[in-house]
């Protein structure tokens, strides 16, 4: 991204000035094991990519929050007193649900322009929207000196998600975009917090990343169904044994008292998320032990799961997902994200990434209609100010 050529658009929308803009940069990321675990209190394993959102931000000394982005037309322009008013279907409610977050906070609300621009397809399951929310709380953070550390931008990102625009997610999102680090996944428990990066060595692999272009608009998926269905089992099996959460029982505690939820889909639900958590364990011990095909037989084992028994795939994701397995070079493939479209991921060897791109998108267009997108993709930094 050229940063000049923004501070340039960031005048021509505002008009010049003795300040320049300040330049934050969030980014995307890819979550390379654990769906679906993260709002029942489980581990997971993503990691912060080298792309994301940049924000330009400047106070203007009135008393209108401006905002404006360089991927969509339209922008805004809200008084300071209404600021708490949600606009339906706008992309700058993610911001505006930080910024109430952070005027609870103490956040003094002044005027101020705000320039976005990313690069993270939109509905993808890349996190364009918690990428949004941390670039937006860092800025503010940073531009009137808040007292809130990385932890607590993380944890109110995700209220805004949760409360501002209305999606039930848990908190992987946010903090995989604040605390990554290069060439490392994060590997978070989502129950406690606590986290430990990974190094990610891939040797001779590459991490693709696939964007079958099937958007999906996650409030409006069944992404909420499955938070309230992982409730329901945990009110039944909570009675046999004291729970709160799905990521509080082992694998081996889930099968010996899965028959007290009677609802067939409901234990199907749990199955996954109870097995998905063993996954991440061990797909933690396979990294530290430099075991990368173990690692890529987690992978095809999740996206069966979430296949078969959280059924969040969807046809667009099954055809990439086995269009990439039967490629040479490639050790495991599986969904990313939410899933009812967006993207896979996939582990490739390096010498392999070129012709996996060429036969999977070709084979994946003549199945679906649709043309996919491919990213090789790295771990990148976490959330921070740039210039």
């Amino acid at each position: 991204m050229n940063i000049q050529s923004l501070k340039n658009l960031f005048r021509g929308i505002y008009g010049q000035h003795d300040t320049e803009p300040v330049v934050f940069f969030a980014p995307g990321r890819v979550n390379l094991i654990g769906e679906h675990t993260d709002y029942n209190g489980g581990f997971v394993l993503p990691c912060a990519l080298t792309f994301g959102t940049y924000l330009l931000i400047r106070k203007n000394n009135g008393k209108v929050i401006r905002m404006a982005s360089s991927n969509f037309d339209y922008s805004a322009e809200i008084s300071l007193t209404s600021v708490q008013d949600k606009r339906p279907g706008k992309w700058y409610n993610y911001p505006l649900g930080v910024i109430n977050q952070l005027i609870e906070r103490g956040l003094k609300p002044e005027g101020m322009d705000l320039l976005f621009s990313g690069n993270i397809p939109n509905s993808a399951g890349l996190s364009s929207s918690a990428s949004i929310e941390m670039v937006t709380a860092k800025a503010l953070v940073d531009m009137f000196g808040l007292d809130v550390d990385l932890l607590e931008m993380i944890k109110l990102a995700k209220k805004a998600e949760n409360e501002f625009i209305g999606v039930n997610c848990g908190i992987m999102d946010m903090f995989a975009v604040g605390a990554g680090k290069k060439n490392q996944a994060l590997f978070l428990n989502c129950d406690t917090l606590d986290y430990e990066l990974i190094p990610l060595e891939l040797g001779d692999y590459k991490i693709v990343i696939a964007n079958t272009n099937k958007s999906r608009g996650l409030a409006d998926s069944k992404y909420n169904e499955r938070v309230a269905e992982c409730s329901a089992a945990v009110r039944q099996l909570s009675k046999h044994k004291k729970i709160t959460q799905l990521g509080e029982l082992t694998y081996q505690e889930f099968v010996d008292l899965s028959h007290h939820i009677p609802e067939i889909t409901v234990r199907k639900r749990a199955k996954h998320v109870i097995s998905e958590n063993q996954r991440v364990l061990d797909a933690v011990t396979a990294l530290k032990k430099g075991n990368l095909a173990l690692f890529g037989k987690l992978m095809n084992a999740s996206h069966n799961s979430l296949r078969h028994d959280y059924e969040v795939t969807g046809n667009e994701l099954d055809v990439m997902v086995e269009e990439a397995r039967q490629c040479e070079g490639v050790l495991g493939a599986r969904m990313t994200g939410a899933g009812f479209g967006g993207c896979a991921v996939a582990l490739v060897k390096a010498d392999a990434v070129e012709k996996f791109i060429s036969r999977v998108g070709e084979r994946y267009q003549e199945k679906t209609g649709l043309q996919p997108l491919f990213y090789v993709s790295e771990a990148g930094d976490g959330v921070r100010k740039i210039g």
